[in-house]
């Protein structure tokens, strides 16, 4: 996991990822649109898979978002998915000067629409696509993309409620799963909403793959693996002070944590956040242990729900200290082997 970079230590980058053993790069969008630091890690790595994890749907019209990811996939041989998510009112609204509201049906809309220019590209029909809230309806041969031979471009969408699961399960080929989630969540919220939305979609839940972003925190003593942790720990607290993630924590019993967490948040007591979050919530939503054991565990815990797994501490643990990339690319082989 990525994405906020320069063009050439993308590059760089992918070179090392490619070499140590990992399968692909996620490029999150924050501070920097990921559009150009794929195209530079494609360029170095022409193995590895890239998605947008997410990029940002609203702010851009269905149309660019179809042309830029048609040009990806076919500059990457197909080596791209593309997903997409709602991101949150403030950033949309305020930062971009987007329309938000109602975050669901719009997303449903947007994805629909981004097909329809898809299956114009492709040439299997004029587009003609009238939503609630996207109309497209004019695309002349001279500014139809070129064809070629990676037209069939998965769409995800990031979920963590009941409607965008549901959502996803019955238009998209993947979910992008939060970070901040247990194991009782993916086996008692999110599948269930993935099935209903599949079925509903007239397909299995099978078709819908799982993305699934963890906090792992390895190291051989708890002194190598304290600054991960603490990380972790930070981000766990960060996502969790947002009231629509309260029940993350509700379900496994530690109630009342999402308003402990907003009140710290809002006195600016950062370091009371991080101390909130015990080795007991740790243990459910981040994976900590010693290096020979992380890839073991990321089997056991994942195994039977996600079709790939992302590493969102890699990144971090690999500028810390450049040697821990080896220890990373023996983890990522042996979960590509299982």
């Amino acid at each position: 996991m990525t994405g906020s970079a320069t063009w050439a230590a993308n590059a760089d980058l992918a070179r090392r990822v490619e070499a140590a053993g990992f399968s692909g790069m996620l490029y999150t969008e924050t501070s920097q649109v990921p559009w150009m630091q794929i195209s530079a890690a494609a360029t170095a790595a022409p193995s590895l898979t890239f998605t947008t994890g997410i990029a940002v749907a609203f702010p851009r019209s269905p149309m660019v978002t179809a042309a830029t990811a048609w040009e990806i996939a076919q500059n990457t041989g197909g080596r791209f998915r593309l997903g997409l998510g709602s991101q949150v009112k403030g950033h949309v609204v305020r930062r971009y000067s987007a329309e938000f509201a109602p975050p669901g049906p719009r997303m449903r809309d947007y994805v629909l629409a981004v097909r329809a220019c898809l299956r114009a590209f492709r040439r299997e029909e004029e587009l003609s696509y009238e939503g609630e809230y996207y109309r497209l309806s004019y695309l002349p041969e001279a500014w139809a993309p070129p064809r070629h031979d990676f037209e069939q471009i998965p769409i995800d969408i990031s979920a963590v409620g009941p409607y965008m699961t549901r959502l996803a399960g019955e238009i998209a080929d993947g979910v992008h799963v939060h970070p901040l989630h247990s194991t009782y969540y993916l086996r008692e919220r999110l599948l269930p909403a993935v099935a209903e939305g599949a079925e509903l979609g007239g397909r299995s839940s099978a078709d819908v793959d799982l993305i699934v972003p963890v906090f792992a925190a390895p190291g051989d003593t708890p002194e190598e693996r304290d600054a991960l942790v603490r990380r972790a720990r930070q981000q766990i607290a960060f996502y969790g002070s947002t009231p629509n993630y309260a029940f993350q924590f509700d379900d496994l019993g530690f109630e009342g944590t999402t308003a402990r967490l907003g009140a710290l948040m809002r006195a600016g007591d950062l370091d009371a956040m991080e101390a909130t979050i015990s080795d007991e919530m740790l243990e459910h939503f981040a994976v900590v242990c010693t290096w020979d054991e992380l890839a073991e565990r990321l089997i056991d815990r994942y195994r039977d729900t996600a079709a790939r797994l992302v590493m969102y501490l890699a990144e971090e643990s690999m500028r810390r200290d450049p040697r821990s990339i080896d220890r990373w690319g023996e983890v990522a082989r042996a979960v590509r082997a299982a």
